[in-house]
């Protein structure tokens, strides 16, 4: 497939990539001809993203039940990954989870290690042995590689009471910015990327009662209130970033946190 944000000569892998903003760097690089690995634990979940990609014009699409908390899991999902399709060119380290807490003050060892595992040790070790895979293929004489973490606007912002989660995706934006300062000799970029509010689920309102869809509703309206383009964003907006980060178009972007968020994070609070 010819184009600016040609990837049919790309092999990506999107943890988390069966739902959600994953699924939508998943169907850019799709529908830009690219091979495509996912790391999910939901297996059927799986299978209806492996239809959908290649529906969507995927060259080849395989999913994987790897957990992403475990380094061992992620070494042993890699090897397998590579044995496969021999190579990856493009990793999008999603994976992660809400935090339980609401407080700062009862914000427990527990729930701050749980999250950070996944959000963070998770995220940074997929990162990490998709970075390895890329300099092993630069050294053998063919460099370039695209490193990319799911943030989100919690990297700016203070957030009261999750204070794992900014913590986690704050953390790893630090991370991915040291990653592009190490990497670059070998052309491997690496960029974080901060959604802002996103409609990230499957079916829509489909099996809610009518109060249910009704707070929603108000939800989505607070969230459209707050943002210059007056919508919640969809896991189709993903769709582009994800084709041009997996792509050659964006080989000289690095160390980058690329905020997608209709503008919310530059509105002020009294903006009318």
């Amino acid at each position: 497939m010819a184009g600016l944000f040609d990837c049919s000569d790309k092999v990506t892998l999107v943890t988390g990539g069966n739902g959600g903003i994953g699924l939508g760097f998943a169907r850019g690089v799709a529908k830009m001809g690219g091979k495509i690995a996912i790391w999910a634990r939901n297996a059927d979940k799986n299978a209806a993203a492996k239809a959908d990609l290649l529906a969507a014009g995927a060259a080849r699409v395989e999913t994987y039940q790897v957990e992403v908390a475990s380094e061992e899991a992620i070494i042993a999902g890699y090897a397998q990954l590579l044995a496969d399709f021999g190579r990856v060119d493009c990793v999008f380290a999603n994976s992660g989870r809400a935090s339980r807490s609401r407080s700062v003050l009862t914000l427990d060892a527990a729930e701050w290690h749980d999250l950070l595992a996944v959000n963070l040790h998770g995220a940074f070790f997929t990162l990490r042995e998709g970075a390895k895979a890329m300099v092993a293929r630069a050294e053998a004489g063919e460099p370039g590689g695209s490193l990319v973490y799911c943030g989100s606007l919690s990297m700016f912002h203070g957030m009261p009471g999750i204070n794992n989660y900014a913590a986690s995706k704050g953390g790893m934006g630090a991370a991915v910015r040291g990653m592009a300062a190490e990497l670059g000799k070998y052309e491997i970029r690496a960029n974080s990327i901060a959604p802002g509010y996103v409609k990230t689920g499957i079916g829509g309102d489909q099996g809610m009662s009518e109060e249910m869809k009704a707070r929603m509703a108000a939800v989505d309206a607070h969230f459209s209130a707050k943002t210059p383009i007056h919508r919640p964003g969809a896991i189709e907006d993903f769709e582009g970033i994800g084709a041009y980060l997996c792509s050659d178009a964006s080989r000289f972007h690095s160390g980058d946190t690329i905020v997608i968020d209709g503008g919310s994070l530059i509105y002020p609070p009294y903006a009318f």
